[in-house]
Parts: C-alpha cells; sequence; structure tokens
C-alpha cells in the first residue's frame, strides 16, 4: 500500500432494506476514507445510519432483503460483493468490531476465555494452551486485574466497564488494523466512560489502528476522534475536522448537536436547547434537504437537494450540506448563540 493510500475507502456506500411496506434507504450515498492512526467519528440521532454504515463494511448487512451499492477498500481490496469465504478472513482478521451491548454480545452460558480462545483459533493455528495464554495476555492489556482468575468468569460475573474492556479484548484478539466501536460507553457510568476511551486512544496510538467511532454523544467525540462525520437521515450532512466541527460548524444540524450540549462555561439555561421535532421515516423522506422540516432556517430552495461540498476558503476539506452561505450560517448563529465551542486558546509565549 502506498503510504498516501488510505487503508480504508469508501465511497456512495447505499444501503437499502425491502419491508412490506416499501423500501428503506438506511444508508444513502455515504463516502469518507480512513488512515492508521486516524480516528474518525461517526454522530448522529439513532436511526441516523450510523451502525448499518459500520456494519455494512464487514458484510453484517447482507441478506435476503438488503441491497447493497458503492465501494468498500480495504488496504485495496474491494469488500463489496466479496465472497463470505473471504468476508470471514476479513472480520477480526483485518477488522475488529466492539458491539453495543457486552452483555448480550457474549453467550452467557461460556467463560468470557474460552469465548475469546474460540475467536482466536477460529483464525490462528495455535493449540487451546496458546489461545489461553493469548486471552489471558489480551485481558491483561485491556486493564482488567487478575487476568489470569478473571479469564475463567462468565459474563455476568464482570461489571459493565469490565465486560467491555473484554469485548475491547476479543476485538483486538487478531491485531487488526481496523476497530470499529459501535457506541463503546453507551450504559456506562462517567467515570468508567472516561476509563473506557482513555483505553481506546492509547491503544490506538501504540497500534497505529484506524478507528471508526459511533456515537451520539458528542463529549466521546471531543476526547478521541481527529475527524468527524455528522450524519442524518441515511446521509451525512457535514464533514470535517475535530476543530472545524466542533469550533466553526457550518450545517444547523450540528449547531443543534453542539446546542443541546451541558456546558460548564456558559451560565445554566433553565432548560437545555432542543432540536425539533424528531427525525424523518426512511420510508417517508422530505423532498430536498432531510433536515428541512425541523430547521428554523429553512427557505425556498431548501425543497432542493444540496450536494455536499467544500464551502469556506479557509478549510477545503470541510464539507456541509446546506444551502446557507458562509456569512449566512455565522449571522444567523451569532443571533441564536449558536456558536460553536470556544476554541482553546494558546498560553502566552506558546
Amino acid at each position: 500500500m502506498s503510504p498516501d493510500q488510505p487503508l480504508l475507502a469508501v465511497s456512495g456506500l447505499r444501503v437499502g432494506f425491502a419491508t412490506e411496506a416499501g423500501t428503506v434507504q438506511a444508508v444513502d450515498g455515504v463516502s469518507f476514507e480512513l488512515g492508521r492512526g486516524e480516528v474518525l467519528a461517526i454522530v448522529g440521532e439513532s436511526g441516523s445510519g450510523k451502525s448499518v454504515t459500520a456494519q455494512t463494511l464487514i458484510g453484517l448487512t447482507r441478506s435476503s432483503n438488503s441491497s447493497i451499492e458503492g465501494s468498500v477498500k480495504l488496504d485495496g481490496q474491494e469488500l463489496i460483493g466479496a465472497g463470505d469465504a473471504q468476508l470471514r478472513e476479513v472480520r477480526g482478521e483485518r477488522v475488529g468490531m466492539i458491539f453495543q451491548d457486552p452483555m448480550t454480545s457474549f453467550n452467557p452460558v461460556y467463560k468470557i476465555g474460552d469465548q475469546i480462545v474460540e475467536a482466536i483459533r477460529a483464525h490462528r493455528d495455535l493449540s487451546r494452551a496458546q489461545s489461553r495464554r493469548r486471552a489471558m495476555e489480551l485481558l491483561d492489556s485491556v486493564g482488567i486485574a487478575e487476568a489470569d482468575r478473571r479469564v475463567d468468569d462468565y459474563p455476568h460475573e464482570f461489571s459493565g466497564g469490565m465486560r467491555q474492556r473484554a469485548m475491547i479484548a476479543m476485538a483486538l484478539a487478531l491485531e487488526p488494523v481496523v476497530l470499529i466501536a459501535d457506541e463503546p460507553t453507551t450504559a456506562l457510568d462517567v467515570t468508567i466512560q472516561a476509563q473506557i476511551l482513555r483505553l481506546l486512544e492509547r491503544l490506538n496510538r501504540e497500534r497505529g489502528l484506524a478507528t471508526i467511532l459511533i456515537t451520539h454523544d458528542l463529549g466521546v467525540v471531543a476526547e478521541v476522534a481527529h475527524r468527524v462525520l455528522v450524519m442524518y437521515a441515511g446521509r451525512v450532512v457535514e464533514e470535517g475536522t475535530l476543530e472545524e466541527n466542533f469550533y466553526d460548524p457550518q450545517h444547523p444540524y450540528t449547531w443543534g448537536l453542539i446546542g443541546s450540549l451541558t456546558r460548564l462555561d456558559r451560565p445554566r439555561p433553565h432548560r437545555l436547547p432542543q432540536i425539533a421535532g424528531a427525525p424523518p421515516s426512511l420510508l417517508e423522506l422530505p423532498q430536498g434537504c432531510h433536515f428541512r422540516p425541523r430547521c428554523p432556517h429553512e427557505f425556498s430552495k431548501c425543497q432542493q437537494l444540496p450536494g455536499l461540498e467544500a464551502r469556506l476558503a479557509d478549510a477545503p476539506a470541510h464539507r456541509d450540506r446546506c444551502w446557507l452561505g458562509p456569512e449566512q450560517k455565522r449571522e444567523r448563529r451569532q443571533v441564536e448563540g449558536q456558536i460553536g465551542l470556544e476554541a482553546p486558546q494558546e498560553a502566552p509565549g506558546g
């Protein structure tokens, strides 16, 4: 692979599911690239297409009622249309996945260690004893104390945070080059969330992983991400670096997500701002901009679908899907007080 070639390249990904009521277009034209050591966060409300996008990368949405179009290349290898045997080699071996709920992802009647051993032996020609030692090393590497003893525990004997660490250990068992973390801190208390995020950050740094972080929590994004994709109703509505999306967001939907964050640097409002309405049904998407019915800045041109384009002269890699011009956006955000987060100030002499 060329040093300039992305490790993972997704182009024009579309995923639809046939139902009795019609076709649900869960993902509509998603494209992005990911390099080694990079963390890409995909954010949005439930139903925006985040998890379906990630699962499609490794063939988990294939079924008799699904239709998949576009391209997914891992190190130059096309995965859309790949055979089942080829995808089995990719899963775990090249791409590891941390699922949203480790309590349901682990089989409750098998020991944690046995499940990690099974994953290793499915891809590696190792004895059970060698695989068990590897499982203990993995549990120890993700911060589980007394791994030599806890390897024989059942999932219900682990706390929520420990189960999530064990799920991370299983995802890393075969030393993948890409790690997908689907809502890795859901249902964990704030202290454990911080520990899991620090663990993911350390693993990404030490192993040079390309990481996709799926979340609806922008606080999680701020901790570890380098770039951000904001999705709404199956489409990417904004894409840029962490700094661009947090300190100078360009799409009204992103303004709403950031505006709903609890802030310690401003007076506490009586109620946190919220985005009006609810996400649209994927069976009956609105004409033009999908966010139009919920957007307080809607005008006549929003009846037409805006393209995902670069609109800022000083940030050519930043793209958004909104008809408002940069000056209009800046004026409206300032009037409403929706100016993103304040960029950190450089220390004197720094």
